[in-house]
């Protein structure tokens, strides 16, 4: 393609990401080099400049640039997923039918590629996910690089737009287990604080990191966006640790991570929001147990509920803890037949 288009995101198409829904309309089109345009200016919504991880919706405008009409990838796509990571992402599977795929993301692995990712992230391992299927499965959702837990992902376009309503609409449910520095007081509660980017962290969302809002204060930031959190305290240990069900009414970026150091209790292994402190906590070993506590993230996706787009049944798909929370679990003596498996019941 030799000139600059206007492309418009038809109502077949739905909402998506733009990087998605370039790669659609331009498959030949590597990852990163639609971040590059974007980046660059070359990529525009309705005349304003673009980021890879905006969402496009039928009547916008897209302004595509002269590309090239082909990009060779440097290995065949059959070729490029390793048998160990054939073997790891078929392993994950927790679920699948001819419309969904239900993963337990291991920790440590993107959902998606970006700046110095290659392929090594769930959306470049779906090849491996056909079984069978001509399509590969599409994400709906997202799971931070270091957040384990359940990821949902669509066979078809239809069930893709689908889910992505019900997401938006918030026709799910997710609970997410996390341990957290110190015990919460009270036990159980909503956060309502806004979020919004933090400044000089990164060009292009690297290193990103948010920051909390007032909701008092929320008419002075007009960037911050509405967030709420529904946790409760599922068990703890002296005033140094507590096992915490979350439910993220909103699904903003870093959410429980942004609103739990702002409680004061930031999950621990999370080094950018303050989590990765062995203080005190007042008895003894701080919430590290002098070291005998994983350094990595203890935030996992334990539970989905959704309603299945084709058959209607309600489901509810639960994911195994990783093995590092697995781990702290066993030190700690805690175990999941201990408490409720939707702690928030009561409250609805």
């Amino acid at each position: 393609m030799s000139a600059v288009k206007l492309l418009t995101v038809s109502a077949d198409e739905g909402e998506q990401r733009l990087d998605k829904w370039f790669k659609r309309r331009f498959p030949q089109i590597s990852q990163g080099h639609v971040e590059k345009m974007c980046r660059t200016g070359q990529i525009r919504i309705d005349s304003a400049r673009a980021k890879a991880s905006d969402r496009v919706a039928p009547g916008m405008v897209i302004r595509v640039p002269p590309l090239p009409e082909a990009e060779a990838p440097s290995r065949p796509v059959e070729g490029r997923i390793s048998a160990a990571d054939t073997k790891m992402i078929q392993n994950a599977v927790l679920w699948k039918d001819e419309h969904i795929i239900i993963l337990n993301k291991p920790a440590g692995l993107p959902s998606q590629g970006g700046s110095g990712q290659g392929d090594r992230h769930v959306d470049g391992l779906t090849e491996a996910l056909k079984f069978g299927y001509k399509e590969r499965p599409k994400l709906v959702h997202r799971l931070d690089k270091d957040t384990s837990g359940v990821l949902m992902l669509a066979r078809t376009d239809r069930v893709a737009r689908a889910l992505s309503e019900a997401l938006r609409n918030h026709h799910t449910r997710k609970i997410y287990w996390a341990l957290v520095a110190g015990v919460p007081n009270p036990r159980q509660g909503s956060i309502k604080y806004g979020l919004m980017k933090a400044p000089g962290h990164g060009r292009g969302g690297e290193g990103e990191k948010m920051q909390c809002v007032h909701p008092a204060k929320m008419a002075d930031y007009p960037e911050a966006k509405r967030a709420h959190t529904d946790f409760f305290t599922l068990w703890f240990l002296g005033t140094r640790l507590s096992w915490m069900a979350l439910e993220p009414i909103t699904g903003r970026t870093h959410q429980l991570r942004a609103h739990l150091a702002e409680l004061g209790h930031p999950i621990i292994g999370d080094g950018k929001y303050g989590g990765s402190s062995t203080e005190n906590m007042g008895d003894g070993w701080g919430a590290g147990l002098g070291g005998e506590i994983s350094r990595k993230l203890h935030l996992h996706a334990r539970s989905l509920t959704i309603q299945h787009p084709i058959t209607k049944e309600v489901m509810t798909f639960t994911a195994p803890l990783p093995d590092h929370m697995a781990k702290t679990w066993k030190l700690l003596d805690w175990k999941d037949t201990d408490i409720p498996a939707d702690p928030f019941e009561a409250r609805r």
